[in-house]
């Protein structure tokens, strides 16, 4: 029976993951590069689109602001879990 050479194995697996690694790397247009190549209209959609994420993330946050602000107890940001269980009736 042939033994089986798993460093070869080994070093022709990570030579072929290092390879497409690279290759993946070498194409792959980055966030500003893919904007500026697209076409006016689409730019006016994706504009759109970030003022509206960006709009609700901040109503958001006014939200989360305001709720802290009115529960300054530290007893309102405790998580509810991290409570003591209650003793209940036991049978």
């Amino acid at each position: 029976m042939a033994s089986f050479s798993w460093s070869r194995f080994t070093g022709a697996s990570i030579g072929l993951m290092g390879m497409g690694y690279l290759l993946m790397k070498a194409t792959t247009p980055t966030e500003d590069q893919l904007y500026n190549e697209m076409a006016p209209d689409l730019r006016r959609k994706v504009d759109a689109a970030r003022a509206a994420r960006l709009a609700r993330e901040a109503e958001m946050k006014k939200q989360v602001e305001v709720q802290v602000a009115n529960d300054a107890t530290p007893e309102a940001t405790k998580p509810i879990w991290a409570d003591s269980p209650s003793p209940g009736p036991r049978k």
